[in-house]
């Protein structure tokens, strides 16, 4: 039997490698140049609106009667018994300077709570918050200063916060940098502590009213 040979029918040029990888070479190139550019387009837009020194926040006291109210909704949640818990601005910010450091730093300097919008589950904050510029190796910072508004909500693991809006004086925000701060939780480094997460995980309501946060361990009614 004869045996059956591929004999090709076009003529082979070294030109058509050539173009493939310069092609693929263009494409690494341009993306490259477009993380670059992205980049130092968002370290220049976060630049105008960021100041050098962090601001001062208040003072944020101890309320008197705040150990006592979380020492009995703690007892309530170890109990497995319905507990309900009221949180002003100054118990809101008490508990905020005195959290203790669950692997990724506090918010002792960057927040203090100083209103409530109950018709958009919205607290007002105002707000220090550190930033990293484009050359992040040099562990430089600058500062978003401003007002910001968290949107209150329940997860899976309880309790959480997310940025929903920003104002800083004078300055228009992008909202394309708000929408990423809008990315990420402010709780969840506390979902996982080890006395702090079960009484998160404890709470089914959460409610903003005109004078502060309400918690519930109570799961709301269809």
């Amino acid at each position: 039997m004869a045996k059956i040979e591929k004999t090709p029918t076009g003529e082979f040029h070294s030109g058509y490698g050539c173009i493939i990888i310069v092609a693929a070479v263009s494409v690494f190139g341009f993306i490259l140049w477009w993380s670059w550019h992205a980049l130092q387009t968002m370290d220049r837009e976060i630049g105008l609106l960021t100041q050098n020194e962090p601001a001062k926040l208040v003072e944020a006291p101890l309320p008197p009667d705040l150990p006592g109210k979380l020492a009995s909704f703690s007892a309530a949640v170890s109990a497995g018994t319905t507990a309900v818990l009221k949180l002003s601005a100054a118990d809101l910010n008490a508990l905020i300077t005195t959290a203790p450091d669950a692997g990724n730093g506090t918010y002792k300097d960057m927040l203090r709570v100083k209103a409530f919008n109950p018709a958009t589950s919205v607290v007002v904050t105002d707000g220090s918050l550190p930033m990293n510029t484009a050359k992040f190796w040099e562990d430089k910072k600058r500062y978003l200063v401003g007002e910001i508004d968290f949107y209150l909500y329940l997860s899976e693991a309880g309790p959480d916060a997310k940025v929903h809006a920003v104002r800083v004086p004078g300055k228009t925000v992008p909202d394309e940098m708000v929408k990423g701060m809008q990315m990420y939780g402010y709780l969840p480094p506390y979902h996982n502590h080890p006395t702090i997460g079960p009484i998160l995980k404890a709470v089914k309501q959460i409610k903003v009213e005109a004078d502060g946060v309400l918690l519930s361990t109570e799961a709301p009614k269809p």
